[in-house]
């Protein structure tokens, strides 16, 4: 069975997700919306996509654009075997009454709450926690890195504490808008930053704390990160556990990558498309054990680490298959890890 998706939204993850999907084997874009005519409605247009308005009001505007319509956006959602809400922070909660009127599950993105829906979702950490649900929440790029990160370490040492300090890009490339020009900003100056307790979304009994901070940057997020682990382990260990999940990129000394830029020069090298960085980064010569407490920094590329979980999550809400066969279909559709 092919699995019919809708994408509600056309911006920086929605047209991530869009190509995502279209490179699964067992799914197609049934179509994508956008609120307005701008050069990704166009863009989405050349790509194939059905492209559907997602404001009733603001139809003819398409067509004073010379953008042809499929239809709109409760077209979409009604034909659709799921709906990815890929729109901006607090969006996806006005649509949900759209979604449960056509009776059609919807995924959001981490910037909604965690009590709009019916489960927080990393496909590494609880997958199964997600089959069947209707209303399903992709946590946010930080919470997913952390959480793909934290799922081995709690597996095969357990994990008594984990404090990380985030250090945030201030936007995307793509947002003018968004600061700081010239700062360092705390973010928040309250302890914790809003990062631990979405952790806790995914592992409830995880004792986290997390302090935020925000850059003049646009290339990834950064994290400074100290688990304490409840057994024994050495540097050499950890590192070979990190290495074996396909959605870390412990990256090599050999590579001299000491920085986000050079981590985005070389995902563009590799052929990657927009220079996406679907994996955390972990610099392999941070990753250190001393005692019981280990030591490392990661990236996360806010625009892109996201988008195989949103995969991910469209399988399990639809039962089409299992953790281990969904990640290794997304993974290899996607060319998911880099061959070094």
């Amino acid at each position: 069975m092919t699995i019919r998706v809708g994408i509600n939204g056309y911006g920086t993850i929605g047209k991530r997700v869009a190509d995502a999907v279209r490179a699964q084997p067992d799914m197609e874009v049934l179509g994508v919306a956008k609120t307005r005519p701008n050069f990704e409605a166009e863009r989405a247009v050349a790509e194939g996509y059905p492209l559907y308005a997602a404001v009733e009001e603001r139809v003819d505007q398409f067509a004073e654009a010379g953008i042809d319509l499929a239809g709109e956006v409760e077209e979409l959602v009604d034909a659709a075997d799921v709906v990815v809400d890929a729109c901006p922070s607090g969006i996806g909660a006005e649509n949900k009454s759209m979604y449960e009127a056509h009776d059609t599950p919807a995924l959001y993105q981490g910037g909604e709450d965690a009590d709009l829906v019916d489960v927080s979702f990393n496909a590494r950490s609880n997958f199964s926690d997600a089959e069947g649900a209707d209303h399903v929440r992709v946590v946010s790029c930080n919470t997913t890195g952390l959480s793909r990160l934290l799922a081995p370490l709690r597996e095969e040492y357990g994990v008594e504490k984990v404090r990380a300090t985030l250090v945030r890009r201030g936007g995307d490339p793509a947002q003018s808008s968004r600061g700081p020009i010239n700062d360092t900003l705390p973010d928040p100056v309250t302890i914790p930053s809003h990062h631990g307790p979405d952790v806790n979304t995914i592992f409830p009994d995880l004792d986290i704390d997390t302090l935020g901070m925000k850059v003049p940057a646009t290339l990834t997020h950064t994290h400074s990160v100290n688990v304490e682990l409840a057994s024994d382990a050495d540097t050499e260990g950890v590192r070979e556990l990190l290495e074996a999940e396909s959605r870390l990129f412990v990256v090599p000394e050999r590579l001299a990558i000491d920085g986000s830029g050079k981590l985005k020069e070389f995902a563009l090298d590799a052929g990657r498309p927009r220079g996406d960085v679907w994996e955390n980064a972990i610099w392999g010569e941070s990753i250190t054990v001393e005692g019981n407490d280990l030591y490392l920094f990661q990236a996360i590329h806010q625009e892109s680490d996201v988008v195989p979980e949103n995969v991910d999550a469209i399988r399990a809400v639809t039962g089409a298959a299992d953790r281990a066969e969904s990640t290794a279909t997304t993974d290899e559709s996607m060319g998911v890890g880099f061959d070094i």
